[in-house]
């Protein structure tokens, strides 16, 4: 029996990167999965079949987060596949690193509407779902919060909102019996790093020498802190936000 068992697990943006990592990391532990996408339903379903394959249970459901009709039905998709719902991880996100002066309206609509209007319309649907027993809602930060780097202001400042609505909503749920916490990771390997460019030798090398553990982030280094989270062992733990950064702040 793992620390999951027969919990049921929601992963937003789980088609690749830390989405798929926390996915079958909380499936690993015994939760059944629902392996949320936006666009890529051949990496959810690549995530789903692998779940399955070592005995585990998952679902893809397609949906973005954005859109309040999307969300919806995510947590109905939820119900009738599974029957519950005690685990919420809200991972899907965007990025993209432009000068104040190359900001575009439109890029601060997608950015927070993915960002934080989507983390919003997630938990707020979650809520609906939990069980009388309460909930646990993961958000995922980012360090850019205390790094601040240069050309981020649009990025940051999500994942700054991030971690009040983190601190807010443990309050506000709390009498609920849902716990919501955050995880901020530094740099990670993932493909949406590599798409960016941000893969590249030299800055690895540099954001690996500012790490005091000597390198930067694999999603399965940030996986078992989800599943920490997701399990009672944190049970009293909530509107926390966890740097998992090698130590980089």
């Amino acid at each position: 029996m793992g620390k999951l068992a027969n919990k049921v697990a929601v992963v937003t943006g789980a088609s690749k990167g830390i989405g798929a990592a926390i996915a079958k990391g909380l499936a690993a532990e015994g939760a059944s999965v629902v392996v949320n996408y936006a666009s890529s339903k051949a990496g959810a379903d690549r995530v789903v079949s692998e779940i399955v394959q070592s005995g585990g249970k998952a679902v893809a459901v397609q949906g973005d987060v954005s859109k309040e009709r999307d969300v919806q039905r995510l947590f109905t998709e939820t119900q009738r596949a599974f029957g519950r719902l005690d685990v919420l991880v809200n991972n899907a996100g965007v990025y993209q690193f432009t000068p104040l002066a190359g900001i575009t309206g439109e890029e601060f609509d997608r950015q927070f509407g993915i960002n934080v209007k989507g983390l919003l319309l997630a938990s707020r649907e979650a809520v609906k779902h939990f069980a009388k027993e309460g909930g646990n809602i993961i958000n995922i930060g980012s360090t850019v919060t205390s790094l601040a780097p240069p050309q981020s202001a649009v990025y940051t400042a999500t994942k700054a909102a991030v971690d009040a609505v983190t601190r807010v909503l443990a309050k506000e749920l709390g009498p609920e019996k849902i716990r919501v916490n955050s995880i901020n990771p530094g740099p990670v390997d993932t493909e949406g790093f590599q798409a960016a460019g941000l893969g590249d030798g030299d800055f690895i090398k540099q954001a690996a020498a500012k790490t005091p553990l000597g390198r930067i982030a694999q999603p399965g280094d940030i996986a078992p802190i989800a599943v920490f989270l997701a399990s009672a062992e944190s049970g009293w733990l909530t509107g926390e936000t966890l740097l998992a950064s090698g130590g980089l702040r």
